[in-house]
């Protein structure tokens, strides 16, 4: 259901901004689930498509959308009906009692097809596409076999099919978290408020985003957002860890599977013949290309692209660049791709 809705004007990047119909939409029954729609409000012939955006481990919707610069605007100003999703215990999702998930299958099995149907009652057209960042990219690999012909195609930024590969930091990592679960250590379920860590991102920016940070996992390029557009990420995007959600993703890599051997996630989405588009960024510690790059070799799909830009994670979706890179790409990939309707 729509809760509200409002016509206003808003940043798509530095000085450009247009007029957009803004509305809340949160879905019923056990698992309220928030998105907020965004539509270009001139455009009076029709949506191009709708797409459904899907934010990864440890962020909500902000992540596509910050005051300064917004891929979500830009596609809304590109003339798609997109809706952007807070996952459950995330964002507004929270705010409604959506309590945070148990394992990453939550997101899998009930949040993007209860997403998927409330926006199919919503927009005219008949399919969507699913546009996920990291983890929200693998989440939309494995919901989409299952969500029939209501998915157009799926189109994921930095998501770590093989998750670990192509970064020792990780692998070390992955070493970690693997002898816990050997010593069957117990699990902690309480998602970790990333707030204070974005406070202190912001704290010590000056430090971090230089050669000279000594931690190797920073998830920007140095130099790829300016200061206060990185400091707004910070403050908006860092969400919830889910302590669940990173242990799962371990034990993926530890398994060398996406989805581990428990689910028939790899089965199901190789076989897939839906269109693929895969972009991962040269410069991304969090997620290498050689992590990204399996999901479009695995494919079996007959319409599939793979692209490579010189970003970092999180400048891929917001990074000075992205708007002359990650975002024509994407745009023009599911342009090509979209079916138009009126509404």
């Amino acid at each position: 259901m729509i809760l509200y809705g409002r016509t206003l004007e808003q940043t798509i990047d530095r000085h450009e901004r247009a007029t957009f119909i803004k509305e809340l939409v949160v879905t019923g029954g056990r698992v309220p689930l928030a998105m907020v729609r965004k539509r270009l409000a001139t455009n009076e012939g029709g949506t191009v498509g709708a797409i459904l955006l899907v934010h990864g481990f440890g962020q909500n919707r902000y992540a596509w959308h910050l005051p300064a610069r917004s891929f979500a605007n830009y596609l809304a100003a590109a003339g798609f009906d997109v809706f952007n999703l807070d996952l459950r215990g995330h964002g507004r999702s929270r705010h409604f009692g959506a309590r945070s998930p148990v394992s990453v299958d939550e997101y899998i099995s009930e949040d993007l097809p209860i997403a998927v149907e409330e926006l199919l009652t919503h927009t005219t057209h008949k399919q969507l596409f699913l546009l996920g960042h990291s983890l929200g990219g693998l989440v939309s690999y494995a919901a989409a076999p299952k969500l029939g012909d209501a998915v157009a195609g799926i189109a994921s930024i930095g998501s770590p099919y093989h998750f670990t590969r192509g970064s020792f930091s990780l692998q070390a990592l992955s070493l970690v978290f693997e002898a816990a679960r050997r010593a069957r250590l117990p699990h902690v379920v309480t998602p970790l408020p990333l707030y204070p860590v974005g406070a202190l991102m912001r704290t010590i920016r000056r430090v971090a985003d230089t050669p000279f940070y000594p931690i190797p996992l920073r998830g920007w390029h140095v130099g790829a957002l300016e200061p206060h557009v990185l400091d707004q990420h910070f403050k908006l995007a860092f969400d919830r860890a889910g302590i669940a959600e990173i242990r799962t993703m371990f034990e993926w890599a530890a398994s060398r599977r996406f989805g581990g051997h428990a689910q028939d996630y790899v089965e199901r989405f190789e076989a897939m013949d839906l269109p693929l588009l895969v972009v991962a960024g040269t410069n991304d510690d969090l997620a290498p290309p050689a992590s990204v790059r399996p999901a479009y070799e695995r494919s079996q799909s007959t319409d599939k692209t793979y692209r490579t830009v010189p970003l970092g994670h999180i400048d891929l979706l917001v990074g000075r660049d992205a708007p002359v890179s990650t975002w024509p790409l994407v745009t023009s990939w599911i342009t090509k791709r979209a079916k138009p309707l009126s509404g």
